[in-house]
C-alpha cells in the first residue's frame, strides 16, 4: 500500500499543482488581455471614455461579486466543486465578450469573467494551502501573485501577436483554451482533506485519511497529518466567529482594521491598474503606433512577472515594512519623472517615448517587488483567528471596489486632464503609501501568528526602523 502511494504521489501532486497554476495564470490573463484589446474594441463597436472604462471595469465588479460569496460556497459545495464552476464562468464570459455587438454585452460578459476571477481569487490559494504538504504552504502566498503576472504576461504577448490584424476578439477569446482545461482538470482532482474533516463529519475523516495517503505516501504521514487538521478544525471551531461591520470596527480591532483597508486602498490608489489596464494607451499618447505600444506593453508585462520573483524571496528576509517602504519610494520617483515629462509640454519624439517607457518600467519593478506580493502575505497575519476570514474577506472586497474605480474613472480623467496632472496624483498617493508603512504598520516577519495577534490585541504605534 505505501509503495503504491509512493507511486500515485508525484503525478498527482503536480496534477494539483498544475491546475491550480492555471487558475492563477487564467485570473491574470483575463485582468490583463483588455488593456491591448481595448485599443481596437472601437473599430468594431464605438466607446467613448467613460465606456472603455465601464468595459474594463465590468470584470472587476463580477470579481467583487465573485470574491465576495466564494466564502461560502467554497464551505457548503467544497473547493474543488467551486474552482469546476470558476471554470465553467470563465469559459461563458470569454465568450460571450468575444463574440460581443455592443457595449452591454461587452460589459456583462466582462462582469461573468469577473465572477469567475473573484472566485478564482479565493478558492485557489485556499484550495492549494489546504493540500500542500506544511514545508511548502507558506510559499504558496506569494506564488499565486507570480502566476498572477505569468497570466498578465501571456495576455500582453497574445496582444502582440494580434495586434497587427486588430483582432481584439482572438485576444479575449483565446481565454477560453485554458478555462476548458482547468475545468476539466480540476474535476480529476482529489477535494480539500480539511474540507471533508469540517465539513462532512460522517465519513469525512475516512475520505480525507484517502486522499492523504495518495498525496503524503504513507499511512503514518497522512494519518500524522489528519491528526493536526482535526485538532486546527477544532481550535477553529471554538474561535472563530461571525463578523458583522461593527465587530470589524470595535475598539479592539478598529486599528486593525484601519490598517487592512488602508493596505488595500493604496494597492490600488499608487496607479498599478492605470499601467496594468491602460499601459498601451498612454503609450500610443506619446507617440508610440499601436503595434509598438502593444510590444512595448509585452516587455512590462515581463518585467512585472520577473520583479515578483526577488519580492517572494524578499518578503521573510527583508520584513513587509522594508519592502512596502522602498517600493513606494520607487514608485514614487517613477510617478514624479511621468508627471514631470508630460507637464513640460515635450514634443513628441525619442526623448518623450525613452522618459515615459524608462518611467513605466521603474514603477512596474518597485511595485512587482514589494506591493504586488506583500499585500497578499500581510493581510491574513493582521486579523486575530477568530475574525481572521470575515475580515480578510472585508478587506478584499474592497480591494475589488477600489480596483474598479480606478480602472473605471481613468480614461476621463485622461481625457480632462491628461496624463501629466493623474501621474502628479500617483505621486502624492505613493508618498502617502510610504507615510502609511513607516508609521502605522507593523512588522510581521519571523513571528508566529499567535505572537502577531498577542501584540495588536494591544496595540502600539509603530515606530521607524
Amino acid at each position: 500500500m505505501s509503495s503504491g502511494a509512493q507511486t500515485a504521489k508525484r503525478p498527482s501532486q503536480w496534477a494539483i499543482w498544475f491546475f491550480g497554476a492555471l487558475g492563477g495564470i487564467l485570473w491574470g490573463y483575463d485582468t490583463g488581455v483588455i488593456s491591448g484589446a481595448i485599443l481596437f474594441i472601437p473599430d468594431d463597436i464605438p466607446l467613448s471614455s467613460l465606456e472603455q472604462g465601464t468595459v474594463v471595469s465590468g470584470l472587476l465588479v463580477g470579481a467583487m461579486l465573485g470574491a465576495g460569496v466564494s466564502g461560502t460556497l467554497a464551505d457548503t459545495l467544497g473547493r474543488r466543486l467551486l474552482i469546476l464552476l470558476g471554470g465553467i464562468v470563465f469559459v461563458i464570459g470569454t465568450l460571450g465578450a468575444a463574440l460581443g455587438v455592443n457595449v452591454a454585452m461587452l460589459v456583462g460578459f466582462r462582469f461573468v469573467m469577473g465572477v469567475g476571477v473573484g472566485i478564482v481569487s479565493v478558492v485557489v490559494p485556499m484550495y492549494l494551502s489546504e493540500l500542500a504538504p506544511a514545508r511548502i504552504r507558506g510559499r504558496l502566498t506569494s506564488l499565486m501573485q507570480l502566476l498572477v503576472t505569468v497570466g498578465i504576461f501571456l495576455a500582453y504577448v497574445t496582444d502582440f501577436a494580434f495586434a497587427g490584424s486588430r483582432d481584439w476578439r482572438w485576444m479575449i477569446g483565446l481565454g477560453v483554451i485554458p478555462a476548458v482545461v482547468l475545468a476539466i482538470g480540476i474535476y480529476t482532482q482529489p477535494e480539500s482533506p480539511r474540507w471533508l474533516v469540517a465539513q462532512k463529519p460522517d465519513g469525512g475523516e475516512a475520505d480525507a485519511r484517502v486522499v492523504l495517503e495518495r498525496l503524503r505516501g504513507t499511512p503514518e504521514a497522512a494519518e500524522a497529518e489528519l491528526s493536526e487538521i482535526r485538532e486546527s478544525v477544532r481550535v477553529e471551531r471554538e474561535n472563530t466567529e461571525k463578523v458583522a461591520i461593527g465587530t470589524l470596527f470595535s475598539p479592539r480591532l478598529r486599528r486593525l482594521t484601519l490598517i487592512g483597508m488602508l493596505l488595500v486602498f493604496f494597492q490600488n490608489f499608487v496607479g498599478i491598474n492605470t499601467i496594468i489596464y491602460y499601459a498601451p494607451t498612454l503609450l500610443t499618447d506619446v507617440g508610440f503606433g499601436a503595434t509598438g505600444a502593444i510590444g512595448a506593453n509585452v516587455g512590462i508585462g515581463a518585467v512585472n512577472m520577473l520583479m515578483t520573483l526577488p519580492g517572494m524571496w524578499l518578503i521573510d528576509r527583508a520584513g513587509r515594512r522594508p519592502l512596502l517602504r522602498w517600493g513606494a519610494v520607487g514608485m514614487c520617483l517613477a510617478m514624479i519623472v511621468l508627471a514631470v515629462t508630460n507637464l513640460v509640454g515635450l514634443e513628441q519624439g525619442p526623448l518623450l517615448l525613452g522618459l515615459t517607457l524608462a518611467g513605466i518600467v521603474v514603477y512596474i519593478a518597485s511595485f512587482s517587488i514589494s506591493w504586488g506580493p506583500v499585500q497578499w502575505v500581510l493581510l491574513p497575519e493582521l486579523f486575530p483567528l477568530r475574525v481572521r476570514a470575515g475580515a480578510v474577506a472585508f478587506c478584499v472586497t474592497f480591494n475589488w471596489l477600489f480596483n474598479m474605480t480606478v480602472a473605471l474613472l481613468f480614461p476621463s480623467l485622461l481625457e480632462a486632464f491628461g496624463a501629466g496632472w493623474n501621474f502628479l496624483f500617483f505621486a502624492v498617493t505613493t508618498a502617502a503609501a510610504y507615510v502609511y508603512a513607516t508609521r502605522l504598520l507593523p512588522e510581521t516577519k519571523g513571528r508566529s501568528l499567535e505572537e502577531i495577534e498577542r501584540d495588536l490585541a494591544q496595540p502600539v504605534t509603530a515606530k521607524p526602523v
